[in-house]
Parts: C-alpha cells; structure tokens; sequence
C-alpha cells in the first residue's frame, strides 16, 4: 500500500510538472514559422496599403492601418492555432486568455505615428508566451526590408535574421561611448541623468519599441531601458528576439518579465548587453522614476 501511494504522488506530481513546462521544441518551432509568416505579411500589407494613397489624411491612414493589420493578424494566428488565445493592442481583451497556456501576444503595427508619416522606424510585433513567458517572437521592420525571430527556451534557443540587415558584431563597449536608444518623440529628463551616470553617452533617436531592440541587434546601440508606458505586445516579441540573440532582458529591478496578466500593463523594460547589465541596473537604481 505505500509502494501505491508513493507511485501515486510521485504521478501527481509529474503531471503538475508538466502542466508548468514549455511544450516541446517541435511544437514551439513551427509557432515561430506561424510568427514569421504573420508578421512578414502582415508588414507587406501595411506598407501596401500605406503607398496605395487612399488615406491622404495622416490620422486616418493609422487607423486604418491599425486596423487592418490586427483583422489580419486575428484570422491568421487563430485559424493556424485554434486553441491559443490572442491578445492585441487593437482588440478588445478577452478575461478567457488568462486561462490559456499558450497567448499570442501581437502589436499589430507599432509606431503607428512613424508610420503615417511616412517614415521607416515602426514594426509589426507577433510574440509568445506559454504559461506567462517570453518563448518566440517576430518583429517584422517592413520598410527597412529586415525581419528579426526567434526562439528563447532554455536548450532551444534559435535566432533568424532576414532581409537586408545583418546583426551587428560584438562590441568592446570599454573605452567607446555607450550608444543609448531612445524616443525619437520624447526623451524624459531622467534618462539624461541615467545617460550621465553610465560615463560617456550618445543617444540613438528611434520610433518603436521593436525598432529600438533592433539598433542593438544590428550594432547601432548598446543599451534599450524604457519607463512608463509600455504594454505587453510592445516587448513581448522584441523580448523573445532579443533573448535569443543572447542579449539580457529584465525589469529595472532585475526581475524577469511575466506575460498573460490580468493588466497588460508593462512599464519597464531593460535591454542591454550582458556585460552591462550590473552597471545598467545600479544606474537605474540610482535616477530611474519609482513609480509608474
């Protein structure tokens, strides 16, 4: 009777394991095929439909765009994986995600002010999380001609560059000014003291989130740190890009990020290159705000 009861919790407690981790490799490569895809055609359109004129008038060009992207993104992911839950920036959040292991999590056009104005720095984000963690993403730059995917899981890690960027190579960061990306819209007064307390500093002006992570992916930065503001479809897939690239990626305390909460909300977010991660911290401890 113990030799049963022991077998019994040992089964019991394998069964919750397994409820907790990923799913396997197999299944999470062909949802980064599905990313890809999504998001590659989902740029195509955008851009599409940005040179086709039809929306002379700035704002309502965004509109539109927004919108036609997210019906876009919508049919696709959930006609591929049924069984997954979507959680957009331009969709009405449904509470029945939070019981889903697997949410895709997609901004279907990020930077939408950049993009109405014609300019090149905005992307289309299409991430993963399974049981509220960064595993995959996408992030599609469609008018740069650049596409940046991949997968984060211990064990599994795979890093997919298309188009006309390269990754930009390792960087000796002593003795060279660290190149900070930033808003091209609004830099806050902290991140000049934050800047300051690095050493020497350039900033890197940027629209976009997925943009932003993408200077340092191809060389042209070295330190991404962002508060308030951000919800989980702008970092979700730059996180699982940028992962997978092998750079760090934390909360301004240190912390991991968690996805697939009831409040999307996601007011911080720090990428950087490992060798910088302490120092990049003790910065922010220092001069980043303390509240939202």
């Amino acid at each position: 009777m113990a030799s049963r009861s022991r077998d019994a919790r040992v089964s019991k407690a394998r069964a919750e394991i397994s409820m907790t981790e990923p799913r396997p490799a197999e299944d999470v490569s062909g949802r980064l095929e599905t990313a890809i895809a999504a998001a590659e055609q989902a740029g195509q359109r955008l851009l599409a439909l940005r040179d086709s004129g039809r929306w002379p008038e700035p704002a309502r060009l965004g509109d539109v765009a927004d919108q036609a992207a997210d019906a876009f993104l919508q049919g696709f992911l959930r006609a591929r994986h049924p069984d997954d839950a979507v959680l957009s920036e331009e969709t009405e959040d449904a509470a029945g995600r939070l019981s889903r292991r697997c949410v895709w999590i997609v901004d279907p056009l990020d930077g939408t002010r950049e993009y109405r104005a014609g300019r090149e720095d905005w992307a289309v984000h299409v991430g993963l999380a399974i049981d509220g963690q960064a595993v995959l993403g996408a992030v599609a730059l469609p008018a740069m001609q650049a596409l940046l995917a991949g997968i984060c899981l211990p064990g599994h890690t795979r890093l997919d560059v298309r188009g006309s960027r390269k990754l930009g190579p390792d960087r000796d960061t002593g003795g060279w000014p660290l190149r900070l990306a930033v808003s091209r819209s609004h830099t806050p007064a902290w991140i000049e003291r934050f800047a300051g307390a690095l050493g020497r500093t350039e900033l890197v002006p940027s629209g976009s989130v997925g943009c932003k992570v993408s200077l340092l992916l191809f060389g042209l930065a070295d330190v991404y740190v962002h508060k308030p503001g951000l919800k989980e479809w702008d970092t979700c897939a730059p996180e699982a890009v940028a992962r997978a690239a092998g750079w760090a990626v934390c909360r301004f305390d240190g912390g991991a990020q968690r996805y697939n909460r009831p409040d999307p909300r996601n007011d911080e977010v720090v990428v950087c290159r490992p060798q910088l991660r302490d120092r990049v911290l003790a910065a922010l401890a220092a001069h980043a705000p303390t509240d939202r």
